[in-house]
């Protein structure tokens, strides 16, 4: 393994917050004698990663993960902790290093808003220095994967959330960046134009090598496009491994479905022996049952229910990830994996 694009090294963020007592007279105090009190938003975070990675940064409201991804875009400097990208230090802002990365913010606008969509490419490429005949061939390219190319000439006002999305990427991509941060790329689009961005990234991390760093809200994201997922909780790193890692680690159960003809022959609290019951109709019942009794509550169920139908499938990986959030000391690092 060479060495990696991005090295991060006990990174922290905190914030010093002024904390109001309550009330009047708490008001009032606050006017002579304010406390203040230290807030992380990252705490001695420490990963690495490889070049052409497409890794998952996964967390809940408040984890950590924009901070940390304007950190290593220079857009916030840290108060502890080293980081290094492409050889470089983020916050130090140097015009080598801006000129090799992009982030993406999927609730940040970078085109302008009452300019057609080509013309603020345009604007982007003078900024990096394309010359015409590249900026030409990398936007035709662009637009035909993402099926954009009928929108250039439209203002950015009157783009559909989806179109202005993909327009957006492709402002991240045209200078071509050997990194890309993407925060919440697919945040609010429709499940077709959620699929189009997700093969698009996938398919061009293939063909290109870029290292790709994202963050999302939508599992089905990350299932797509990540086989690694670094997880923050409360400003900590939680987790860095393969996402096949977690769902071994932490989902301990598997959903059984069992369908019968007729009426449900048996009462709820029957069916409580084998698992937690998710749901139960006259037609079939769905359980929650632990991994190491799957195989005697299929033999048992089998045995007493008019079984027509069985299904066993893995827990959803919203539930999984959730599991990693609400799980204390249940910390794996990266020395921990081999």
């Amino acid at each position: 393994m060479g060495a990696p694009l991005i090295k991060v090294d006990g990174l922290s963020k905190t914030y010093r917050t002024f904390k109001k007592e309550p009330g009047f007279l708490g008001a009032l105090r606050g006017l002579v004698n304010r406390r203040y009190e230290s807030v992380y938003a990252v705490k001695s975070v420490s990963f690495e990663v490889q070049p052409g990675e497409l890794v998952g940064f996964l967390g809940p409201n408040g984890a950590g993960k924009t901070t940390t991804l304007k950190m290593l875009s220079g857009l916030l400097h840290p108060t502890g902790g080293q980081a290094e990208v492409m050889g470089y230090t983020p916050w130090e802002r140097p015009d080598g290093y801006r000129r090799q990365f992009a982030l993406l913010l999927g609730q940040k606008n970078q085109l302008w808003w009452d300019l057609p969509a080509y013309e603020s490419l345009q604007l982007n490429a003078k900024i990096y220095g394309l010359n015409k005949d590249d900026f030409e061939r990398t936007v035709d390219e662009l637009t035909q994967l993402l099926d954009v190319a009928g929108k250039l000439r439209v203002m950015v006002r009157e783009l559909s959330l989806g179109q202005r999305m993909k327009l957006e990427l492709i402002a991240s991509l045209l200078h071509h960046p050997k990194l890309l941060l993407l925060d919440e790329p697919t945040i609010g689009l429709d499940v077709v134009s959620q699929k189009t961005v997700r093969e698009f990234l996938q398919d061009y991390n293939r063909s290109h090598g870029t290292t790709m760093m994202l963050t999302s809200h939508y599992m089905a994201d990350i299932q797509a496009l990540c086989e690694r997922v670094i997880i923050v909780d409360r400003g900590e790193l939680t987790f860095d491994g393969q996402l096949s890692e977690v769902v071994d680690r932490f989902a301990d159960h598997k959903i059984l479905t069992i369908q019968w003809e007729g009426t449900c022959p048996q009462p709820r609290a029957w069916f409580t022996q084998f698992g937690t019951v998710v749901e139960l109709d006259l037609a079939r019942v769905q359980l929650k049952v632990p991994r190491g009794r799957v195989i005697w509550a299929c033999k048992q169920l089998l045995e007493v229910l008019p079984v027509s139908d069985i299904d066993i499938r893995d827990v959803p990986i919203e539930e999984v990830i959730g599991e990693v959030f609400q799980r204390d000391g249940m910390m794996l690092s990266p020395t921990d994996r081999g």
